[in-house]
């Protein structure tokens, strides 16, 4: 018999994991929503840990997915992570 899922992965109607299968989402995209959604609800103390955590994922799904260039070929998105990098971003725009 399995055993309750703890506290911290069960908020709203839809746990955690369920959500993730039900989207079928990817490793690192399923880990990121995991700890995204447990950040803070675990422990108070470990809210920034969490998030990064979630970040941690994010980034390497960007390193291993890919997107067709403009003749089409599939490139993978890690040559154009550098490029991503050096560019400033304003932070107010992703605020919106």
């Amino acid at each position: 018999m399995a055993q309750p899922s703890p506290s911290h992965y069960i908020r709203g109607s839809i746990e955690v994991w369920d959500f993730i299968r039900d989207q079928q989402l990817s490793y690192h995209l399923g880990n990121a929503i995991k700890y995204i959604c447990r950040a803070g609800y675990k422990s108070p103390d470990t809210k920034v840990e969490d998030l990064k955590k979630a970040i941690h994922y994010l980034e390497n799904e960007l390193l291993h997915s890919s997107q067709p260039d403009d003749d089409g070929r599939t490139v993978p998105l890690s040559i154009y992570f550098d490029d991503w990098e050096r560019t400033a971003f304003d932070s107010e725009i992703f605020d919106r």
